[in-house]
């Protein structure tokens, strides 16, 4: 049976008296895309790094297509997006996207792979006068222009306008279809939903959720609506169905779950009369990633 992408078991990673990874332990599969969700600090740029050999872990196992992050031979056969950096400043980029492809045995063409991000017209342009967001694509294409059997993507539509943001969504999925296994972090929520075939939600250095975005999310509707703040929700929730549930998230921000239909909905809009007020913004809709990801990390700031 072939080995997973990446295989992590009870890593552990400190700094001084800081506990960044605490025990974490999950799996990316071969030929899909596992996305790494989780607030600033919960541990995800350092779990990518340890699985691409830049940190050492305290504890634990990682394995990266069957072997220990360090070994030699993977460079040549996985692909690595940093945050920022890696350039030297002053080169060209369809300068350094060539150099880059003569590291590899079989490597993708470099002017279609500028041409498949928009940077054609950018290719005699220093990278240090490039946009961020361009910068953002150079290291996409650095990270995936030698074929490789595993890439990692670190935050890699941070600063992308919609357009690029997009293009750079459709390689991700084209690398799929190829049977590259793409393991990702993002802050995009809907990037996740939309890329992945596994998501796995860290904090503290820990996994808090793990599965399909289907699973994580279900497949109930909610229905939501704004109304003053503070209103009491005991009697609405003693009226609706059996099953249902109510809450206010944020201030005057009101979400109802279980089997939306017009039962309910005549029970809501009936309680919101008798309280005097409207439903203003009322909709129905599935509940979202980004729901699931608040309801398990918080909504405090970082």
């Amino acid at each position: 049976m072939e080995s997973p992408a990446v295989e992590i078991i009870d890593l552990v990673k400190r700094y001084g008296r800081t506990t960044a990874i605490d025990g974490l332990t999950f799996s990316a599969a071969r030929g899909a895309v596992t996305a790494i969700l989780g607030p600033n600090g919960a541990g995800k740029t350092t779990t990518v790094e340890i699985c691409e050999g830049f940190r050492r872990a305290d504890g634990g196992t990682v394995n990266v297509l069957g072997l220990d992050p360090s070994r030699a031979e993977l460079r040549a056969k996985v692909g690595v997006m940093l945050q920022a950096g890696g350039v030297p400043p002053a080169m060209r980029c369809g300068e350094w996207l060539r150099l880059m492809s003569r590291f590899h045995a079989s490597p993708l063409d470099p002017a279609a792979l500028l041409d498949r991000l928009g940077l054609t017209e950018h290719a005699r342009t220093p990278y240090r006068r490039m946009s961020g967001g361009q910068q953002q694509r150079v290291s996409l294409a650095a990270a995936v222009i030698g074929r490789p059997e595993l890439v990692f993507l670190d935050e890699p539509t941070a600063g992308l306008d919609p357009q690029a943001r997009h293009a750079c969504w459709e390689l991700v999925s084209d690398l799929r279809t190829a049977g590259v296994s793409v393991v990702l972090t993002t802050h995009h929520m809907d990037e996740a939903e939309k890329l992945s075939d596994q998501i796995v939600i860290i904090d503290h250095g820990r996994v808090v959720a793990e599965g399909t975005p289907t699973s994580l999310t279900g497949a109930e509707r909610q229905l939501r609506f704004r109304a003053r703040p503070g209103l009491s929700l005991d009697e609405l929730l003693a009226a609706l169905p059996g099953g249902s549930a109510a809450k206010e998230s944020p201030s005057g921000h009101y979400i109802i779950e279980g089997q939306v239909g017009p039962e309910l909905l005549a029970t809501v809009t009936t309680w919101c009369a008798a309280e005097g007020v409207t439903a203003d913004d009322l909709s129905i809709e599935r509940r979202t990633l980004e729901d699931v990801f608040l309801e398990l990390t918080g909504r405090e700031l970082r």
